[in-house]
């Protein structure tokens, strides 16, 4: 069965995007084997120097880097990633998994962004918008979007 790891900064703290969370990895349950892996995220001062935010997404990629599973197709969410449609992403996953691959792993970072670091180490840059989401929210539309991806591999019925 297909390992996907969601690698991301920080922890949920809203409710209603944790019950969202819950809903998605108990419906990717049957099509694959879900690890959601947190890691800290650092306080950025409102005023902080872009050497200071520097430092901060240096520190979050870092560990990021330590949790990063050998042998895995690293996926990479980023603004300047490719845009794919719901569609197409299933493709992609389905040609991952062709190419010898039984683990993907997305990576969504925190507030700044991730460090130059962790993109150097993606298969692939994702983007979703060219806008700028709550990581938290990204999460729940990540999982959303792979469940619908699982669901149009194995031809079965989704809401468009």
């Amino acid at each position: 069965m297909l390992k996907i790891t969601l690698l991301t900064v920080g922890k949920i703290k809203e409710k209603y995007f944790n019950d969202a969370i819950a809903e998605y990895s108990k419906r990717l349950g049957r099509y694959c084997k879900l690890n959601i892996i947190e890691v800290a995220d650092e306080k950025t001062p409102d005023d902080a120097s872009e050497a200071e935010e520097e430092l901060i997404k240096k520190r979050e990629g870092d560990r990021i880097l330590a949790k990063l599973p050998d042998n895995a197709y690293v996926c990479v969410l980023a603004i300047n990633g490719k845009n794919l449609s719901s569609t197409e992403l299933a493709d992609k996953m389905s040609k991952i998994c062709v190419s010898g691959y039984d683990h993907i792993v997305f990576i969504i970072g925190g507030s700044l962004g991730l460090s130059e670091d962790v993109n150097k180490k993606a298969d692939m840059l994702l983007s979703f918008s060219r806008m700028t989401f709550p990581h938290q929210l990204m999460r729940v539309v990540l999982l959303e979007q792979i469940y619908r991806g699982f669901r149009i591999l194995n031809n079965e019925p989704y809401h468009k």
